[in-house]
């Protein structure tokens, strides 16, 4: 047993303590894709393992080369680990695309860009450091989320986006009606097509999670021509 703690403790690499390595970081990995696939997005389990695993291998490969090939002394162990920190980039900003710019692909890519972290750092041997990272990262997700929502209720960020059939210069009567629902707005955006002689305006909106926006639409489509009114999380002139 004392043998198998040395050569997982080992910082050169070995063909035990880079399997070791591995599934730690494929464990560490899964566990915050499991958080992620709980909420719904598309990126889970199996992308955050392969994430984590691939910076596991990255910084085993940058190890490895040196030792063998150069030696410790003259050689630059982090030269190609450090090129995981720029390439990961490419898959959170796919993850940002995926979700049509949506605030939630944000969280996400920040989690791939932790998660490659983590597992350079079981790559580099730091396992407390890097199982201390997953759990911090398992707070920051599931209990900073809950305290957000607790500090900021009421404060949902939305965007009604409203066409009329005219070109609208005045849009007080709409304001006036979003105040008798209690929805504060944040912006305005508008564009006119003049012509078909139609105006679309995008109201980026703060309300409350239980808004009725179905009597509110309703009652904004008697205020005038209105062709179309949409809830959605995109501003699209």
């Amino acid at each position: 047993m004392q043998d198998i703690l040395t050569l997982i403790n080992d910082p050169n690499v070995n063909i035990l303590g880079a399997i070791f390595k591995l599934l730690l970081s494929l464990l560490l990995g899964a566990v915050v894709g499991l958080e992620r696939r709980h909420k719904g997005q598309i990126a889970g389990m199996r992308t955050f393992a392969l994430i984590s695993m691939g910076a596991t291998l990255a910084m085993l490969v940058s190890i490895y080369i040196p030792q063998e090939y150069m030696g410790l002394k003259n050689g630059d162990p982090g030269r190609i680990a450090a090129q995981v920190i720029s390439g990961i980039g490419f898959l959170g900003a796919g993850a940002i695309i995926q979700m049509k710019g949506s605030v939630r692909g944000l969280t996400t890519a920040a989690g791939i860009w932790m998660t490659a972290c983590i597992g350079l750092a079981v790559g580099a041997g730091m396992y407390i450091i890097a199982v201390a990272a997953c759990l911090l990262i398992i707070f920051v997700l599931m209990f900073l989320e809950s305290l957000e929502k607790r500090l900021f209720k009421g404060g949902e960020a939305k965007i009604v986006r409203l066409k009329v059939d005219e070109i609208l210069t005045d849009t007080s009567i709409y304001h006036e009606c979003f105040a008798k629902y209690n929805v504060h707005i944040s912006d305005e955006y508008l564009r006119y097509d003049y012509t078909r002689e139609i105006s679309t305006i995008n109201f980026m909106v703060r309300c409350k999670s239980n808004t009725d926006f179905v009597t509110l639409f309703a009652e904004m489509r008697g205020l005038g021509p209105v062709l179309s009114l949409m809830l959605t999380n995109e501003v699209n002139n």
